[in-house]
């Protein structure tokens, strides 16, 4: 269900099994990302180069010892061409580990830019994405999507370079020693491409399925472990453990396929080497007999040949790095298209002087085309006025909290604060006018002040007062004892009555012309229903308040009620007036109380604000 009591439909937000090619839309907006950290790209790319360049150079120094100093017997040429090879491969290592940290870093700031962004725009999207889209699958967005394209910047996109030039390096050495022997070392290069292309191919899908049963699996989690009391409470565990494990079957069963084709891939490509390798040795070695050839020269080509596959081989991993960042990238790019459907105006209307009035006018509303959940209703609520709003699960009451405070746009009509559309403020000094209190009341993680002062510029004094005028005296004095108490993961270190307190403090903090309570009380005890029914009462005198109900002993005094039915405000009057009337709103009174005694310390008890 949707923050507001919408249905959350999964298949909306459903991966899909395409992994698309080398988009280079995609990847002219990644390299938008590493434009800050060029200097970073041009130096790991430089190094790269360097490496692989100097790399070339060790089978020549083995050719010159072999034919230069070993053959003809010169020792002290050999140690000197030894010396040599131990200083450039002391030089190969120090570039190589240069190169590997430049890159790293390269790919950690470019990802740490990208997850801010990510998340920024998060932020900024309404609750109805929320509602269409799976948490679970929101946040593969920002770990395992953005994991995969680290892989493209640390070992993807610059690694490439440094294949290509290798590649482009040993095949002009080949050439250059001996261009028949060269010809015979690539008789097996159109199998290698053969296979490296067969072999991408069914990667490329299997690394796909692997990223759908992660998004699926993350999802699952993400709503099992959100709802682990209802879990335990209906002794669901061992249900959710077989769907779990039918969930981590898939996973593993998809990456084993990965496996699988590595598993195949490779010892094909070692065959072919070997091959290579072994049409090297007879062609060589012949021609070495007829003194065509020198020693050196074959040994060196033996070793390039070998060296010759290694940046084919590592160009189809790349090929399946590259794939994988595209797919990633696409739906992060998704993710980060989709434009905040509420937004303030570019221009907002100027703000009247904060007097409360609320006006629905004509509202129409659906969160699914077709499906409308308010059909054209209007009502005034007066400045000060204490309005309730009741009706049947699904009539629509919750969801004009949303509508007012523009977590939601109408379809048709016009809802207006104080003689200003809610489309023409601007948001923050829209809902900077509105407190609201939930039924289920949620904490963030921290500190006790961090979550009463959620609002920017809140002195502390204000905090203080709020959370004693809501009659919440115990966790004042442990906030002046301890500045730093903490409430714990989703507020779990209080009870839940001192939650719905914090959440009441939170509302009040500010002093709001507006405010809206969903059935606040409902999940407190009498005690603290009563301590916070005295605070309001004195609180709501001169501030406007709407009240959604679900239980009518909660709404006897307010100044009047509004009933709706299907969407439609059938009903209109003070408790008294709806009652006499004997209409849909004394059906629901007859039912709530049938079969009970009605005294009148019953009645005075019951005038509670929710």
């Amino acid at each position: 269900m949707s923050r507001l009591g919408r249905p959350s439909p999964h298949a909306a937000g459903e991966e899909t099994a395409g992994t698309p090619k080398l988009d280079h839309r995609l990847t002219k907006r990644l390299l938008a990302f590493v434009g800050p950290y060029k200097a970073l790209l041009f130096v790991s790319i430089l190094l790269l180069l360097l490496t692989s360049l100097v790399d070339l150079v060790f089978p020549l120094l083995v050719a010159k010892g072999i034919d230069d100093y070993i053959r003809p017997g010169d020792m002290r040429g050999l140690v000197h061409i030894s010396i040599l090879f131990l200083v450039l491969l002391g030089v190969s290592y120090g570039i190589r580990y240069a190169h590997l940290y430049y890159t790293q870093l390269l790919g950690q700031r470019v990802m740490h830019d990208m997850r801010n962004e990510i998340f920024a725009h998060l932020q900024r999207l309404h609750i109805g994405y929320f509602d269409r889209n799976p948490v679970g699958r929101v946040m593969t967005r920002l770990t395992s999507d953005v994991e995969t394209l680290n892989q493209l910047f640390t070992s993807g996109i610059v690694s490439i370079f440094g294949d290509v030039v290798t590649l482009i390096g040993i095949t002009s050495i080949l050439f250059y020693l001996d261009v028949r022997l060269a010809l015979v070392t690539m008789t097996v290069v159109p199998l290698l491409f053969l296979a490296s292309a067969v072999f991408r191919n069914k990667v490329r899908k299997a690394f796909a399925e692997v990223r759908i049963q992660v998004a699926k699996m993350n999802a699952f989690l993400q709503e099992n472990l959100s709802g682990i009391s209802l879990v335990h409470l209906f002794n669901r565990e061992e249900r959710h453990s077989e769907k779990f494990d039918e969930n981590n079957a898939a996973h593993r069963d998809a990456y084993l396929q990965t496996v699988f084709l590595y598993s195949v891939f490779f010892p094909v490509v070692t065959f072919l080497e070997s091959g290579a390798s072994a049409l090297i040795l007879w062609y060589g070695g012949g021609q070495f007999l007829q003194d065509a050839i020198t020693l050196g020269s074959l040994v060196a080509f033996i070793q390039y040949s070998e060296r010759f596959f290694r940046p084919i081989r590592d160009l189809s991993e790349r090929y399946n790095v590259l794939q994988g960042a595209m797919a990633a990238s696409e739906r992060i790019f998704e993710l980060l298209d989709t434009e905040p459907a509420i937004v303030s105006p570019g221009t907002p209307g100027t703000a009247p002087g904060p007097s409360g009035e609320v006006v629905f006018d004509e509202v129409r509303f659906g969160y699914v085309p077709g499906e409308e959940v308010l059909r054209g209703i209007s009502f005034r609520i007066r400045p000060g006025e204490s309005v309730a709003v009741v009706g049947h699960t699904g009539a629509g009451k919750t969801t004009i909290t949303g509508l007012l405070t523009r977590f939601y746009d109408v379809d048709s009509g016009a809802i207006r604060i104080d003689g200003l559309d809610v489309k023409e403020w601007d948001l923050d000094a829209l809902r900077s006018r509105i407190g609201i209190v939930q039924q289920e009341s949620f904490l963030f993680s921290g500190g006790l002040a961090l979550n009463v002062g959620l609002r920017k510029g809140l002195p502390r004094e204000r905090i203080e007062w709020a959370l004693e005028t809501v009659g919440a005296d115990a966790l004042l004095s442990r906030l002046r004892t301890d500045d730093s108490v903490d409430v714990g993961e989703r507020g779990n270190l209080l009870s839940l009555g001192e939650r719905q307190l914090v959440s009441f403090a939170r509302a009040l903090a500010h002093d709001p012309p507006i405010l809206l309570l969903d059935e606040a009380t409902a999940s407190v005890d009498t005690e603290t229903e009563q301590r916070i029914r005295r605070a309001l009462e004195v609180l709501l005198e001169g501030r406007t308040s709407l009240v959604i109900a679900h239980r009518l002993s909660t709404i006897r005094h307010v100044d009047r009620i509004l009933v709706l039915h299907k969407g439609q405000l059938v009903e209109e009057g003070t408790h008294e007036e709806l009652l006499a009337r004997g209409g849909l709103y004394a059906r629901y009174y007859e039912l709530e109380y049938r079969g009970q005694e009605e005294p009148d310390d019953v009645h005075a008890g019951a005038g509670t604000w929710s």
